[in-house]
């Protein structure tokens, strides 16, 4: 199992994006997958957030990931 631990805001940065796209990726690959947000990574939970020009929406990332199952934990 890997686990994803997320520290950083969802948007300013690219970290939060970075780890779950690998996450999307391992998940595609059936591997198992469990994420924490921690600090202002619980900002990455936050419904309705207003995307930022230029950046990947966080929240449906994030919805592809609890849809399919997957452990997300604040």
């Amino acid at each position: 199992m890997t686990t994803f631990i997320l520290n950083h805001a969802p948007y300013g940065t690219e970290k939060s994006f970075n780890a779950l796209r690998i996450a999307l990726a391992l998940i595609k690959k059936k591997e198992p997958v469990r994420i924490f947000m921690l600090d202002d990574g619980i900002f990455n939970a936050i419904k309705g957030q207003k995307t930022p020009d230029g950046y990947y929406n966080i929240e449906r990332m994030m919805n592809s990931i609890v849809r399919r199952g997957f452990d997300v934990h604040t």
